[in-house]
């Protein structure tokens, strides 16, 4: 059979269960609120579901930011650092400074989530795309 359709090609490929690229994760914030003692700052949380072989693009936080795995199995990296698995209950730390080179569901099966604590300036964004 040919294929004179990209988007047909994409949409059986799909349905057939696999996939062409990854699926990004979805973050839903749940809680902000001015830290107590410097009004310039903001504790903001954030909960992050990724479906089964999702992940997020490179990025960065301007924030101190700590991870809590609630269920599944995630891989984590730094730039310069070396990939870290992370499965529920486990923790991971991401300095203002660092490049999240790797936030990837390591299943290609099951979903994964974990909730993110970030300290940061009041309004500034929670996710910076880098390239």
């Amino acid at each position: 059979m040919q294929m004179r359709s990209p988007f047909l090609f994409t949409l059986l490929v799909s349905l057939a269960g696999g996939t062409l690229i990854a699926q990004e994760a979805t973050v839903k914030t749940l809680r902000s609120t001015g830290l107590a003692g410097d009004p310039a700052k903001e504790l903001t949380m954030i909960a992050v579901e990724y479906p089964p072989g999702g992940s997020s693009p490179i990025h960065r936080h301007d924030a101190q930011a700590v991870v809590y795995v609630v269920e599944g199995t995630i891989v984590m990296q730094a730039k310069g650092a070396a990939p870290v698995t992370l499965r529920p209950g486990d923790t991971w730390y991401e300095g203002p400074d660092d490049i999240h080179v790797v936030s990837r569901n390591a299943s290609a099966e099951a979903k994964a989530r974990y909730v993110v604590f970030l300290v940061k300036a009041k309004g500034a964004p929670i996710v910076i795309p880098v390239r």
